[in-house]
């Protein structure tokens, strides 16, 4: 009788999965945008939900930044460009 295993396709998927580095959008605060224009921007860029987004909000005005999403850099670039185009500060790091 002979046995046969699919431990080395779990095991490709995997390492597939690991070797995609994952990073952080931060966004900073300015003495510019208001609460309600950046919570607005991250509920809808983001998809925050209302009470995410003013956590976010207040960390980034009492701390001075807040990361508000992981994730792979070709995720996180197309919502960084969309927060820099609303006029609050961020990066992918």
């Amino acid at each position: 009788m002979r046995l046969s295993y699919q431990e080395q396709e779990s095991v490709d998927v995997l390492e597939e999965v690991i070797e995609e580095d994952l990073c952080d959008l931060v966004v900073f605060n300015d003495d510019v945008n208001t609460f309600e224009h950046v919570i607005n921007i991250l509920m809808k860029v983001c998809k925050h939900s209302a009470e995410q987004a003013e956590q976010c909000t207040l960390l980034i005005h009492y701390k001075g930044k807040c990361t508000v999403k992981h994730g792979t850099f070709k995720e996180l670039r197309p919502l960084c460009e969309s927060i820099l185009d609303a006029g609050i500060t961020a990066t992918v790091m």
